[in-house]
């Protein structure tokens, strides 16, 4: 019994090695190939979002906004829909329009400064920013050392900022960060003060960069070009409270472009400027007001998404990927930024986007595209 057991069990193995060997592909690396093929064709969906100027200044509208309220939550200042949408992008950028500081004098002579106290950096968090735009005409309102305070603040808060530094080599470095392991770079810049406050930085002094003259600000968009998949230019520029473009801006936003960036995104007018497409890439003249006075403006979040999938090699590109623009639209009024929740008033904004706009249309979804 114990023989013909034994002589079972070897034809039950020689069965089951055949019936693995009959299995087995004829080429043994296509298994291997098949699953690293499976993994290279990785869908990725990338979004940055980008909102205009924000203050959280003591002495302007808005913190007195919330002091009025009693209240620390930033979502007694900003629609909490729109707080979502900021949160939910893989990076978010805004423009700080003010500096962190409990030093310094208002710049003699300036019309108009502004301060905030660091703790209001916590604000940045509590909305999902990753990376603060400093390159404005407000960074500076309260002198050197208000604005060492406003560097050391973001600092220690981890919060990237971009287009100020202790000097020039700071100011004008690409900052890049990740999303879905690609580099994204940002780059920023100011022209926006006819008479100049504010100080570009030099190899021994703090400023910011400056694009009056665009010949730093294009020599950093090729090097965050040669180092990044995709690169934002932010411009702070324009005529305040005027949809109408100077064409400086058309003429610097495209040689942007032409030096590498992908995108170009303004800030600085208060109100909201047009869209133009440019070499098939989005140039938004600017952003406004996002969360900044008491005027009564329209506003919005931009969102550029990337999506696509990556090569049958493996090869991770930006090349081919499919780029939208989307606008999140609302309504700053009254100290406090609504997200505009109808169909007509979404679209009364979209009508206006148009209306000032170059070459493009805006769906119902806030969908950007080119017009023909």
């Amino acid at each position: 019994m114990k023989k013909y057991a034994i002589r079972i069990s070897l034809i039950a193995l020689l069965a089951c090695c055949f019936a693995l060997a009959s299995c087995t592909p004829a080429d043994p690396w296509s298994v291997l190939r098949n699953r690293i093929s499976d993994e290279s064709q990785r869908h990725f969906d990338i979004t940055l979002g980008f909102a205009g100027d924000i203050s959280f200044a003591d002495d302007n509208d808005t913190m007195w906004h919330l002091e009025e309220l009693g209240s620390n939550n930033i979502a007694d200042g900003i629609d909490q829909r729109f707080i979502d949408i900021m949160r939910s992008q893989d990076l978010m950028w805004i423009n700080n329009e003010f500096c962190y500081s409990d030093r310094g004098e208002p710049l003699e002579g300036k019309m108009y400064t502004f301060r905030g106290s660091p703790s209001h950096v916590t604000f940045l968090d509590d909305l999902g920013v990753d990376i603060a735009g400093l390159a404005n005409n407000h960074v500076f309102d309260y002198g050197e050392n208000a604005f060492y305070d406003t560097l050391d603040t973001l600092e220690n808060d981890g919060m990237p900022y971009v287009g100020a530094g202790r000097n020039i080599d700071e100011a004008k470095a690409p900052v890049y960060l990740k999303a879905d392991g690609f580099t994204i770079a940002y780059v920023a810049a100011s022209c926006a003060e006819y008479t100049i406050y504010t100080p570009e930085a030099t190899e021994s002094s703090p400023g910011i960069l400056w694009c009056y003259d665009d010949a730093l600000f294009l020599d950093s968009i090729r090097e965050a070009a040669a180092n990044a998949d995709y690169v934002i230019a932010l411009p702070h520029w324009g005529v305040e409270h005027s949809t109408e473009l100077e064409g400086s801006q058309i003429d610097s936003a495209h040689a942007y472009l032409d030096a590498g960036a992908d995108a170009v995104i303004g800030a600085h007018t208060h109100i909201l400027q047009g869209i133009e497409y440019y070499d098939g890439k989005p140039i938004v003249y600017s952003l406004g007001n996002f969360w900044f006075d008491s005027y009564d403006i329209d506003t919005m979040v931009a969102e550029i998404r990337i999506t696509g999938d990556e090569g049958s090699n493996g090869f991770r590109s930006l090349d081919n990927a499919r780029v939208e623009l989307i606008l999140h639209p609302g309504t700053q009024s009254n100290v406090f930024t609504a997200f505009a929740d109808t169909p007509e008033w979404r679209r009364g904004i979209f009508d206006h986007i148009e209306d000032i706009s170059i070459n493009v249309t805006v769906d119902d979804s806030g969908l950007v595209r080119v017009t023909e």
